[in-house]
């Protein structure tokens, strides 16, 4: 591959210009349509609940508590090695213009990783913490890697909208694959058969939907990087650290940036926590079963789909960082409503409120980092997002787990930890300067001290 293939159209300040168009734009979103529905599937709702019920049940010997943190670990397990390797796989992704191969095998893996947990059953820890683990990382891996390509596809103006169209369109695809499992667990159970036998194989209808729903972005998306010549004594390990040590280096240029990465890494510490562990809570606390839970994450899913769109337009309007501070108030009045639940209706309360406030804090935290990113270390810098949300993947639920395990099984106090994650990152929000963020992103060699 040669530095001249595929080059773009640039401005005289060596910007990307040759922009996607509406078919390219939609391909990218539906990435986010394709792989919703795992984390529906695997991480919030079935799999969770029958991880903690079923395969590591007190039926199986294990003591209460234990099973949510043995969950937890392998959440965090997967977490821990995409956050050390994102940032280098971007790194390498951008050097050689190879993120749609990168892509393409963390997806690839994600899919087969998720259709071998159907083999998983009581008694089968071991074996569905390996699994488990093995589709987080291919599937966090593939979320850095699509977003990666948005500073590519669309302007710093828009960022905001497109991030909103995918996280939209994400809740949808989690909603239809939630929707089809659901229609088969009632005929399943209308056969009288165990959900032994209907969850392995809501599993491999998750895993097919995959499979063809990220199709289009495959077909479509281009990769419009330019390959980057490189000392050939260096091999891409090298050349990947000496890159993020010079990102590191520039962080006084970049401190809006690394101040909203750690923001972020706080309250999405909290979002993390729910999005993991919120079914598990509605099930031990509040007594729903497998139906009513993917009916309630159903319409969560949409509520999440109209937050996130609500929001990527709100953010274009009126800047990302006091949506994002609605948001996290939002968050706050959630996360108290289910602490106080008392009935299962008040679930359904606190989990539209999730909903709205999920889709939003989810869809402007990329866009944000994105604006912050220079266009031609997109990559590297959307890995430093990964890593901050691999690194609140792992804080965040565990923390729950352990809370959970030390006090026997004490869900509503383990609840606790995750109201603290959003309080605190609201407090730490009110220090990102936005303008002077994007200001650092477009031209990082002059930034004043008190610009915007």
């Amino acid at each position: 591959m040669n530095s001249t293939q595929n080059k773009p159209f640039t401005d005289k300040k060596n910007q990307l210009t040759d922009r996607a168009g509406r078919r390219e734009l939609l391909a990218w979103a539906f990435y986010d349509f394709a792989n919703s529905g795992y984390t529906t599937v695997v991480q919030t709702t079935i799999f969770s609940t029958y991880f903690v019920g079923v395969v590591a049940g007190m039926a199986q010997g294990v003591t209460p508590g234990l099973s949510t943190l043995l969950w937890s670990l392998a959440i965090g397990i997967a977490n821990l090695i995409v956050m050390i390797s994102g940032p280098l796989v971007g790194a390498i992704a951008d050097h050689r213009a190879c993120k749609k191969i990168f892509l393409l095998i963390s997806s690839v893996g994600c899919i087969v990783s998720t259709a071998l947990l159907a083999l998983v059953g009581p008694g089968d820890i071991w074996l569905g913490m390996v699994l488990v683990t093995l589709s987080a990382i291919m599937f966090a891996s593939g979320e850095n890697l699509i977003a990666a390509f948005l500073p590519e596809i669309v302007p710093e103006e828009n960022m905001g909208r497109m991030s909103g169209y995918g996280w939209s369109l994400g809740y949808l695809g989690g909603l239809l694959t939630l929707g089809i499992c659901l229609a088969y667990i009632t005929w399943a159970k209308q056969q009288g058969l165990p959900e032994t036998h209907f969850v392995p194989v809501t599993l491999l209808i998750t895993a097919a939907i995959f499979a063809l729903t990220a199709a289009p972005t495959f077909i479509w998306l281009r990769e419009r990087a330019i390959p980057v010549f490189w000392d050939k004594s260096l091999s891409n390990l090298q050349v990947s650290y000496t890159r993020l040590l010079h990102t590191f280096k520039e962080a006084a240029r970049f401190r809006d940036l690394l101040w909203f990465l750690i923001t972020l890494s706080v309250y999405q510490s909290g979002v993390s926590t729910v999005v993991v562990l919120a079914a598990i809570y509605a099930q031990e606390v509040m007594g729903f079963d497998t139906p009513s839970l993917i009916v309630l994450i159903m319409v969560v899913n949409v509520t999440a789909a109209i937050g996130a769109f609500i929001c990527g337009h709100l953010q274009d309007r009126i800047g990302s960082v006091p949506t994002l501070a609605m948001t996290l108030l939002i968050w706050i009045v959630a996360v108290i409503v289910a602490l106080l639940a008392s009935e299962p209706w008040h679930m359904w309360i606190a989990g539209n409120i999730i909903g709205l406030a999920m889709g939003a804090s989810q869809s402007v935290g990329r866009a944000l980092v994105s604006k912050f990113s220079p266009v031609e270390r997109a990559g590297e810098f959307l890995g430093l997002w990964g890593l901050v949300n691999r690194l609140s993947s792992i804080v965040g639920p565990l923390s729950y787990g352990l809370i959970n395990y030390w006090s026997d099984g004490n869900h509503r106090l383990s609840l606790l930890s995750t109201l603290a994650f959003f309080i605190i990152g609201l407090a730490l929000l009110s220090k990102v300067n936005e303008s002077r963020g994007k200001a650092a992103a477009t031209n990082p060699t002059i930034i004043s001290d008190d610009a915007g």
